[in-house]
């Protein structure tokens, strides 16, 4: 049976076996068997350049490839792994989609995007989002020797804590009008997307259709995998220490 698998949001941290734990019995137990695997951002907690090569991410790159050997690998930008370049990915057997992606997902056209940029009433953090996507914030960042991009990444990850506390659970939630302009500017009645840490499949119009938003959970407290079939669309959660 064909069937193609989803994941995201992952935050994968050397401080957090379990959640690397059970990413790795997934990879090896069921990713093989899969036609593709897409991870749509946001798969390490923080991550400061490819230059920072650990026992950890080298680990995690080394499974990937391993998965790769018997099905492709797509790999798309989080909000906090957005400087993964290409070394790493090599090293993972992962090809890079850009931030928007239209696959045939066995004959439907499916939108897939990590979310965040869906995201609009969080006003703050688009603007961060704009620059940390631009030329010249990235180049700066990992021109800096890497104890300094460590304690950035470090400050960074606390702020974000405590700003987040302060905001109103729909602002950190897409933006329903940019959710419709997306799929229409990509011509789709269906959208995939990671982010917001809301695991649901959605029924919405666009264009006078129906349509569906599905959005991948994190893996804070299991692994969420959402896994499409000609068939079927299910969200499936694999509790750890399994």
């Amino acid at each position: 049976m064909s069937f193609t698998y989803f994941i995201a949001d992952l935050h994968l941290s050397a401080d957090r076996p379990d959640i690397t734990e059970c990413l790795l019995n997934f990879l090896s137990r069921d990713a093989k068997q899969a036609d593709a695997l897409y991870v749509l951002g946001d798969l390490f907690e923080v991550w400061i350049g490819d230059d920072d090569i650990t026992p950890f991410n080298t680990a995690i790159a080394a499974a990937f490839h391993e998965v790769s050997q018997h099905c492709p690998v797509y790999f798309m930008h989080g909000n906090r792994d957005f400087a993964i370049r290409e070394a790493w990915l090599k090293k993972a057997g992962m090809s890079l989609l850009k931030e928007q992606t239209v696959v045939d997902l066995y004959g439907t056209p499916t939108l897939l995007t990590h979310g965040d940029e869906l995201c609009t009433r969080d006003v703050a953090y688009q603007k961060f989002r704009k620059k940390s996507r631009g030329w010249w914030w990235p180049r700066l960042m990992l021109a800096l020797p890497l104890w300094y991009r460590r304690r950035v990444a470090e400050n960074g990850r606390k702020e974000s804590k405590e700003k987040q506390k302060g905001l109103k659970p729909e602002i950190m939630d897409v933006t329903p009008l940019e959710v419709e302009k997306a799929m229409q500017r990509h011509g789709v009645q269906r959208l995939i997307h990671g982010h917001t840490h809301r695991p649901n499949i959605h029924s919405l119009t666009v264009n006078g259709k129906p349509a569906t938003r599905i959005v991948l959970g994190d893996w804070y407290d299991q692994g969420s995998i959402l896994k499409v079939s000609p068939k079927e669309v299910m969200l499936q959660h694999n509790k750890f220490n399994q």
